[in-house]
C-alpha cells in the first residue's frame, strides 16, 4: 500500500478537458440553485459515470455529485470497486464523499477548487488517515479559478437573494 500522492499543478491536457466536463455538470447544479458541483468517473479515457449536486431536489443529504458519479459508474461496470478509475470533481470532496472514494477504490481523484472548511483530501487532510485501507493519488487545483469562480458566483446570488427576501419582507405593503 503506498501513500497519496499530491501532485498540486501536475496535471495534463486530458484532466483539463475531463474537468471542463465537470464544470458544465456543476453549472447544471447552478441552474437548479444547487450548490455547484461536477463530478465524472473515467475509465479508460471514457466518461462511465456522471453527477451533479441535488440533495435539495432528491430530498437526499448523500446527493452529492460525488456519490451520483460513483454510483453511476458502478452501475454502467456492474462493479462496486473502480480500482482503474479517476473522479474528476469541481471542488475538492468532503468526509462523506471521501469515504464512498476510498470504499468503491477509486484510485486516482482530480479536483479543482478547495474547500476550506469542508475538504478533506487537502484543506483539511483525512485522506492519509490510518483507518482507511487504500491508498488513491491526487491532482489537486485543475481548473481551479474556474471552479472557485462558479461557486464563488452560487453563493453572491444566494446572500443577494436572501438580502431581497428579507427586505421584502421589512417593506410595507
Amino acid at each position: 500500500m503506498s501513500d497519496s500522492s499530491f501532485a498540486p499543478a501536475q496535471h495534463n491536457e486530458q484532466d483539463i478537458a475531463f474537468m471542463r466536463e465537470a464544470l458544465k455538470l456543476a453549472q447544471q447544479s447552478f441552474d437548479e440553485s444547487e450548490v455547484p458541483v461536477g463530478a465524472l468517473v473515467v475509465v479508460d479515457d471514457q466518461i462511465v459515470g456522471r453527477g451533479f449536486n441535488c440533495p435539495i431536489a432528491q430530498s437526499d443529504p448523500t446527493a452529492h455529485a460525488e456519490l451520483q458519479a460513483i454510483r453511476a459508474a458502478c452501475a454502467a461496470l456492474r462493479n462496486y470497486r473502480l480500482p482503474d478509475a479517476t473522479l474528476y470533481v469541481t471542488v475538492e470532496p468532503c468526509t462523506m464523499c471521501l469515504g464512498a472514494i476510498v470504499h468503491s477504490r477509486i484510485g486516482r481523484i482530480v479536483f479543482g477548487a478547495y474547500e476550506p472548511k469542508a475538504g478533506r483530501i487537502c484543506s483539511n487532510p483525512l485522506v492519509n488517515d490510518a483507518c482507511f485501507n487504500h491508498r488513491l493519488t491526487v491532482v489537486n487545483g485543475v481548473l481551479e479559478d474556474e471552479c472557485r469562480e462558479l461557486m464563488q458566483r452560487f453563493f453572491a446570488l444566494r446572500r443577494e437573494q436572501k438580502k431581497a427576501l428579507k427586505n421584502h419582507k421589512l417593506s410595507p405593503t
